[in-house]
Parts: structure tokens; C-alpha cells; sequence
């Protein structure tokens, strides 16, 4: 597994177990790779991290009133 599949799969992973919808999770997943692409981490081992943080960052945009579980 490529870190962009890793990324990719985790973020909407997340995302979901946060309660936004399957297809918010997929397009701020997208938007996490791009991230990835472009960036370098914070911290050692934060690539993740600050991919995740983008990817909340846009769900919140996408999706203001997601479903709590």
C-alpha cells in the first residue's frame, strides 16, 4: 500500500466513524491526498495527522450538521 492509499482509505475511514456522510468522507479524502502531494508534516510521522486535520477542516465545510455516534 502506496502512503497515498493509506491516506486515502484512512482518512474516510475516520471521517465516517465521525459520523459524515460516505460521499463528504470521499471527496475530503481527495482533498487529504492533494494535501499529502503538496506538503511536507509538521512533526515527524504527522503526515497523517495533517492530512486527517485538512480533510475534518473541509467535512466541516461540507457538512456543518453531521450525524453523532
Amino acid at each position: 500500500m502506496t502512503p497515498i492509499d493509506f491516506i486515502h482509505r484512512n482518512v474516510i475511514s475516520e471521517l465516517i466513524k465521525q459520523g459524515y456522510a460516505e460521499m463528504v468522507a470521499h471527496q475530503c479524502a481527495n482533498r487529504a491526498v492533494d494535501h499529502y502531494r503538496c506538503c511536507s508534516a509538521t512533526k515527524k510521522g504527522g503526515m497523517f495527522d495533517d492530512c486527517l486535520n485538512m480533510a475534518k477542516a473541509w467535512a466541516t465545510k461540507l457538512q456543518p450538521n453531521k450525524k453523532s455516534k
